[in-house]
């Protein structure tokens, strides 16, 4: 199995281990550190290893959580194991002062974090035991060790749609894809280098030539779907799973195409409970505390530097009506981006190098500051830190008309930072509006507080990056 299902949100099993291994790796270069800093002794060393376990596991928490805020992990796939190595330089040099303050805020018990020393000698130990780790582990696994093979049954456009969307090597990462096996009477999209010449019942085929999953994905079922077929190789060990289903768990995120109401009926998810509410709300109110108290110097600066750009008299925020929860309209604020008539002639779309932006906002922008008063619409509650970015009315009216399962979205509070800031970059017409909706979709279909802390650890990463800001 090349998935792990953590409170309804897929991750790769890969990661997972890899995930595990530093962790283990991060530990013992910290031992290693203390070993050498204060003893020099090994059985002295192994007396009093409980002294020093606390803190090596500290250390490698605080270490690992910064990696996944930084996205180390998937940059191996992007960026090689290089760009996976410079991540992970970045991580271990910012996790420092982060170890220091948990050993100020228990030093009862953190007994060797106190030393910069020991926590410098431990970051460099493990940058080189890291890299030397991980070089093992991926020559020994290797790029295939983890994936699954996969039989798509049907060469329709579902199928079609399967092939050209989960193409990419960041979503193939958890399959192979062995071919597909077309229906009679069934249109054929797909190219005949990918298609399987099946003259024999689809359980005698795999069990010449085996699969670990059969996805469904037939344009129309009435027409010949061959169940009795399809439950013997159910009985042979083969999963079968719905193509909308294998869409979902491979590409996070849902496939509009491809569902329809009954399957998002049926399918699981889209569930919630009291106590989940309690713990959103709860982890709202902590996140958008701190970062306003983080970020107040940041606020002052921004609003100081918009009345020096356009004038003592100029406006320092704007607001807008935006949808929120249920539909119902409420008013977002920002930090004032462009100039103040901006939108004298009506609403339209912000698009790249748009001449209504200011120097400052233009700055503001990529780094996303001009979101920060949002904090106040979280705190007030109109808006939760993570879901689905609030739209105006005037544009949910538009798209609600062109894009189906729209409004679907309004279901949840509409978020500071959400899924699909983190997967896609900024929407700026119908299409791109469409794909978002694909992630948007996932996230209110999977929602968990998990889900939601692992959004706010990465979105550190989109504001470091740049990446979805415009």
């Amino acid at each position: 199995m090349a998935h792990v299902r953590l409170f309804k949100h897929y991750i790769h099993l890969p990661y997972v281990i890899l995930g595990l291994i530093d962790f283990l790796v991060l530990g013992f270069a910290f031992a290693l550190a203390v070993f050498f800093g204060y003893f020099g002794d090994l059985s002295f060393f192994l007396e009093n290893l409980t002294f020093v376990l606390p803190s090596a596991t500290v250390f490698s928490a605080m270490n690992l959580l910064v990696m996944v805020a930084i996205g180390v992990h998937q940059s191996r796939l992007e960026e090689g194991m290089s760009g996976m190595m410079l991540r992970t330089m970045m991580a271990l040099i910012v996790s420092i002062p982060l170890c220091g303050f948990a050993h100020l805020l228990a030093v009862d018990w953190l007994w060797y974090t106190g030393s910069s020393s020991v926590l410098t000698t431990g970051s460099v130990f493990g940058f080189f035991l890291l890299g030397i780790v991980r070089s093992i582990f991926f020559a020994t696994v290797g790029k295939e060790a983890f994936k699954r093979k996969v039989l798509v049954l049907g060469a329709g456009y579902r199928a079609k749609q399967i092939h050209e969307d989960l193409k990419t090597p960041f979503n193939r990462k958890g399959f192979i894809l062995t071919g597909f096996a077309p229906l009679p009477n069934e249109p054929i999209e797909i190219s005949e280098d990918y298609l399987l010449n099946i003259t024999t019942s689809l359980q005698e085929y795999i069990i010449k030539n085996p699969v670990h999953e059969i996805v469904v994905a037939v344009d129309d079922r009435r027409k010949g779907l061959p169940m009795e077929d399809l439950l013997e190789c159910k009985m042979e060990g083969v999963r079968i799973v719905d193509g909308a289903s294998f869409y979902e768990r491979e590409s996070r995120k849902v496939a509009l195409e491809m569902v329809t109401r009954g399957w998002l009926v049926f399918s699981d998810g889209f569930t919630v409970s009291s106590v989940f509410g309690f713990g959103k709300r709860s982890l709202d109110i902590l996140a958008a505390s701190a970062l306003l108290l983080a970020s107040l110097p940041l606020m002052l600066l921004t609003a100081i530097a918009i009345k020096i750009e356009d004038g003592f008299k100029a406006p320092i925020f704007y607001s807008q009506e935006r949808v929120g929860l249920n539909g119902s309209v409420f008013k977002v604020h920002k930090f004032r981006s462009m100039i103040t008539d901006a939108e004298k002639n009506g609403a339209v779309w912000a698009s790249q190098n748009d001449v209504r932006v200011t120097k400052v906002g233009e700055f503001i922008r990529k780094v996303r500051i001009d979101e920060l008063p949002q904090i106040f619409n979280v705190l007030n509650g109109t808006m939760a830190f993570v879901g689905p970015r609030p739209e105006r009315p005037v544009f949910v009216e538009q798209l609600s008309e062109k894009i189906p399962f729209y409004s679907e979205r309004h279901r949840v509070k509409p978020g500071l930072t959400g899924w699909a800031q983190l997967c896609f970059a900024y929407a700026d017409n119908e299409e791109d509006t469409r794909e978002k909706l694909r992630y948007d979709l996932y996230y209110i279909k999977n929602q968990s507080l998990l889900l939601d802390l692992l959004i706010i650890i990465q979105t550190v990463e989109v504001v470091l990056f740049k990446k979805g800001s415009r």
